[in-house]
């Protein structure tokens, strides 16, 4: 067996787990990082940048908002289910984690919202290909981990903890096991569990929220997430707190799909299985509130209806909702997206004809579904929604024109959030309430800001918490070693 020694052990190497990293360095703090993929970054690795709040990027642009401004919107948001004391830390520091990544190499290409009701505080990394989207956040990951490198931090890559180390109640260190096979004994005076959540474990998903993988539930797979690090606090006694899922939509198999779904998430006809409408559809802009609706229909999906007049009408002027992550430029390569989904027989968009073709795809009674296309076709007709009172600019008459184009939506997720309780200084709280000494938690593992809706008002909220929690979690690590010693 071998034996490591350490003042600060780090279970992953994610976002949130490079941020405490640095920090111990930054404190004269010896941090050995344990992580068992064999490249850092974890969930930052598929994302775009973190959440900032009155940072110098925003000024810039004249996008500016207050802390003030953007607590009051968040504890509306949450109806105050959530720790405000930890909120407030997380976005009074947001600004300084913006100008920290700045000062060691990071650029940002601006300050985003997610869509048009949004706030400006999503700091989207500058893309080493020069195209926002998903995965420009890499860069920053380089610089991160090269920045713990610098500051002495030890990282052990395809190097698993399996377990943590409790002696008189206190955490002391971890098992591991090296990517030769060889088990590790490696002892600190602090650990900080960074790992994830378990966004992509089964077994986990079903037991705490009833949901089937890839049945009726399509989160994005962030390598890796698979509960190892709630799992080992749970047996060291921390209490089990706040476990959710950041609930978002999208087509099956989303990002193979991901030029289709771009095209087919405007705001037209939403219906559930059982052929219904069942939420204003103007409101899919927000993908937080279209996955929560999507979650209550059977089987956790529905279908969105448009057709080749409302197609060619998107191509002329461009889309109802425009987004940051979803390129306009996506429906002009509709036709050729569309027929590579039929030629492959995917599953999650449809073409028909008629209703009576639409009807028998989709399974469901075609009576029905026409009435409930009557009865929607009369509404934008009238100019006027008398049921969920969706804006008049988004009520688009459906003929089947140019045939009926069919999205089939589902609740997903960019993972889970929460299941232990800490405090603004990343404590992990016990069953009693009560910090157990030595044992810290930051990231996803211990997000449990949004109460049972990720807030995406505030878009960059998951990495800007990582990034945070982990400075907080480090910089109280350095605090508690300093006081015990």
């Amino acid at each position: 067996m071998k034996k490591m020694e350490a003042d600060v052990i780090v279970v992953a190497a994610g976002p949130a787990g490079l941020a405490a990293a640095i920090t111990a360095g930054e404190n004269d703090l010896k941090a050995l990082v344990f992580e068992k993929a064999n490249t850092t970054g974890g969930a930052a690795n598929m994302g775009m940048g973190p959440l900032g709040i009155n940072t110098r990027v925003q000024k810039n642009s004249f996008n500016d908002i207050t802390v003030e401004r953007a607590l009051k919107l968040h504890m509306d948001y949450t109806h105050y289910r959530v720790d405000q004391d930890l909120v407030q830390t997380y976005f009074n520091k947001s600004a300084d984690t913006i100008e920290w990544l700045e000062d060691m190499g990071v650029e940002f290409a601006g300050c985003f919202k997610y869509f048009t009701e949004s706030e400006a505080t999503w700091h989207i990394v500058k893309p080493e290909n020069g195209v926002i989207g998903p995965r420009a956040a890499g860069p920053m990951v380089k610089i991160m981990t090269e920045k713990a490198k610098e500051l002495g931090a030890e990282i052990h890559l395809e190097t698993p903890v399996k377990k943590l180390i409790m002696e008189e109640g206190k955490a002391v260190g971890v098992m591991a096991v090296g990517k030769d096979g060889e088990e590790i004994e490696a002892r600190a005076k602090a650990v900080i569990v960074a790992t994830g959540g378990f966004g992509t474990n089964a077994e986990m998903l079903r037991e705490e929220f009833g949901l089937e993988y890839w049945v009726d539930f399509f989160p994005f797979m962030v390598p890796g997430t698979q509960g190892e690090g709630l799992k080992m606090m749970w047996e060291a006694g921390a209490r089990k707190f706040g476990a959710n899922i950041e609930a978002i939509y999208h087509l099956k198999d989303n990002m193979n799909w991901f030029l289709l779904d771009a095209v087919l998430r405007q705001p037209n006809l939403l219906i559930n299985q059982n052929g219904d409408r069942f939420m204003d559809e103007g409101q899919m802009g927000n993908t937080t509130f279209t996955g929560n609706a999507l979650s209550l229909q059977p089987g956790n999906y529905g279908y969105c209806i448009m057709d080749g007049a409302i197609l060619k009408r998107y191509k002329k002027n461009g889309p109802d909702i425009f987004d940051i992550v979803h390129p306009a430029e996506a429906f002009l390569a509709f036709d050729e997206e569309a027929k590579r989904a039929v030629e492959e027989g995917y599953d999650g968009y449809f073409e028909a004809e008629s209703i009576e073709e639409l009807a028998q795809k989709l399974g469901i009674d075609s009576d029905k579904l026409q009435e409930t296309l009557d009865e929607y076709n009369e509404m934008c007709e009238e100019n006027l929604d008398t049921k969920f009172h969706k804006s008049q600019e988004f009520l688009h008459p459906i003929n089947g024109k140019g045939k009926y184009l069919v999205g089939k939506f589902y609740l997903g997720a960019y993972g889970t959030i929460g299941g232990v309780k800490t405090n603004k200084y990343g404590e992990v709280f016990g069953e009693q309430d009560k910090p157990i000494p030595g044992l810290y938690s930051a990231g996803s593992d211990c997000n449990t800001i949004y109460g049972d809706s990720y807030n995406f008002t505030l878009p960059g909220n998951t990495m800007g918490f990582a990034l945070n929690s982990g400075r907080m979690a480090g910089e109280s690590v350095a605090d508690y070693i300093e006081e015990t010693e």
